[in-house]
């Protein structure tokens, strides 16, 4: 599949992947401040952002696509930035694919099975019935209904779009898709070791690396290490963004 990206910034290429619900443009402003030292590409991955829609879905598919998208740009010794969903997609690269990267960034997730979580997220999706609800302002309402947090409604409400201005909303999600398929993302991803060179860095208030999780992670990528922002949750790059920014300019700057 030909996913959807754009390029800014000139130098060493430095690919970000987004993470479920999310799309390349949750991440404007962080990467245009790595593109004042790297060529950035913001990558929208399948059933997200302006990337097509499909009806199959797993990580084996994403890191193809991915996969194909490197090798059409024809860069060499990438390095990865990937949140969540995509940092796994990274990993799942990276296991398949390792001698492409020079280094990778896995943002708030390993790559461990996780217990379903994102019930409210879809149920207070689905409830906004875009055959009625005419205006951002309607489905935000909706939406608090099922998910208080007023920074999570934002991040999700980014993915509608007017199809007809004014008249007709429409997710750029594939929601039926993600929906059905959802157990798929929350899968471990299968692999002996990964010896690319690792930074994950997690924040102190979410719960997807546990410290009950570093021995695995450094068994499993001997060549990582991981970094705690202080006061951060799942959402670590949008919550601290000047600490995470630095971080990663440390660690791929050394």
């Amino acid at each position: 599949m030909k996913l959807h990206h754009r390029i800014l910034g000139e130098g060493e290429p430095l690919f970000i992947l987004h993470g479920l619900f999310g799309s390349s443009d949750n991440w404007q402003t962080l990467g245009k401040k790595f593109a004042e030292t790297y060529k950035v590409y913001f990558v929208d991955q399948r059933n997200h952002g302006h990337s097509p829609h499909t009806n199959d879905f797993s990580y084996d598919l994403m890191v193809e696509d991915f996969h194909e998208l490197v090798q059409d740009t024809g860069e060499k010794n990438i390095r990865i930035l990937g949140h969540s969903m995509g940092g796994k997609t990274a990993i799942g690269y990276a296991a398949k694919y390792g001698e492409n990267i020079h280094k990778m960034i896995v943002a708030d997730i390993s790559h461990k099975a996780y217990p379903m979580h994102h019930d409210h997220i879809l149920e207070g999706l689905h409830a906004i019935d875009l055959n009625v609800i005419k205006s951002r302002n309607e489905a935000e309402k909706k939406l608090e209904e099922y998910i208080p947090q007023f920074g999570v409604r934002q991040f999700l409400l980014k993915n509608l779009y007017w199809a007809e201005p004014g008249v007709q909303l429409a997710w750029r999600i594939n929601l039926p898709v993600l929906s059905r398929e959802i157990d798929k993302i929350l899968v471990e991803i299968p692999f002996e070791k990964i010896e690319t060179e690792t930074l994950f860095i997690r924040g102190e208030l979410s719960n997807y690396i546990l410290e009950s999780d570093y021995s695995n992670i450094q068994n499993k990528f001997p060549n990582s290490q991981i970094h705690t922002i202080n006061n951060a949750g799942h959402w670590v790059h949008a919550e601290a963004p000047e600490e995470f920014f630095n971080v990663v300019m440390d660690f791929l700057e050394a």
